[in-house]
């Protein structure tokens, strides 16, 4: 997200299918339409809820006023907010429910159908009814989509992820800087069941954090 900030510094490697994403000549732009984000505060434009969705495909190049509606209304069902909202897309994003919002979130991330969608802590915000609400929907598109959650919800984990991985911090005293660091990865049944790692598993007792 930062990677156009100037003076904005990145170690390290991501690759997705197979490239470095931070290899010179990796548009930045062609990696945002294959990897959507969804935030952990819901942040609708400040547009109506039919242009939150249509703005990606039209920068994209979509014009088509017919193409836009079939967009819109398809987003819309697979993020189960078509029938809440379909009597008022000319209405601002900016006055929906904090679920109704992070739901409109995601259904203008799907609306370019990328290939992968990254969410951080996406219910932190919102309350139980709003995050089942998410959390269902979370089910429904993952036969179509790969999504990475992050979330210190163990519950929720076990709830909606096939597979999860547990980091840990190592912090540095001398320069006061953090690293995260790797310690399992495995089924999210088995790390949660029967943790390979004792860090993992003091984590998962509540021993630990």
């Amino acid at each position: 997200m930062n990677d156009l900030v100037p003076g904005a510094h990145v170690e390290g490697d991501v690759r997705y299918r197979g490239a470095s994403l931070y290899a010179k000549g990796v548009s930045p732009i062609a990696v945002r339409r294959r990897i959507g984000m969804v935030f952990q505060k819901p942040n609708p434009f400040p547009k109506s809820i039919y242009d939150n969705v249509a703005y990606g495909p039209r920068i994209n190049g979509e014009h088509n006023k017919g193409k836009l509606n079939e967009i819109v209304e398809r987003s819309l069902q697979q993020a189960a907010l078509w029938d809440e909202v379909k009597d008022r897309l000319n209405k601002s994003g900016l006055g929906l429910s904090g679920g109704q919002a992070q739901r409109l979130c995601i259904a203008r991330t799907i609306a370019v159908e990328p290939d992968v969608i990254l969410m951080d802590e996406p219910c932190s915000a919102l309350d139980p009814i709003a995050t089942g609400a998410i959390e269902d929907l979370m089910k429904e598109i993952k036969s179509k989509y790969t999504i990475v959650i992050v979330t210190h919800n163990m519950q929720q984990a076990t709830r909606v992820s096939d597979r999860t991985a547990f980091y840990s911090v190592l912090r540095n005293e001398k320069s006061d800087t953090r690293t995260g660091v790797l310690v399992e990865y495995d089924k999210t049944e088995r790390l949660f069941q029967d943790p390979s790692d004792p860090r993992t598993q003091a984590y998962v007792t509540g021993r630990m954090g």
